[in-house]
């Protein structure tokens, strides 16, 4: 299974609502928006979103860091 970084589950605890597609599209929509750094990690975070299959992004644990 792909590896996430502590930043990429960060942004999918922000994006994550409904499924993959909908999670990809949040990010999408937001990358406007973003400065460089954040729009990097936002690319980054949807490609590895992206090689994944619905049933692996739904058996995905994510939750802000802080709440650890």
């Amino acid at each position: 299974m792909i590896r996430f970084t502590v930043e990429e589950t960060n942004l999918l605890s922000i994006y994550s609502e409904g499924g993959k597609g909908a999670c990809i599209e949040n990010i999408t929509a937001a990358l406007p928006f973003m400065d460089a750094d954040m729009r990097e990690l936002a690319t980054r975070t949807i490609g590895k979103i992206d090689a994944l299959t619905e049933t692996e992004y739904a058996e995905l644990a994510v939750y802000a860091a802080d709440q650890v």
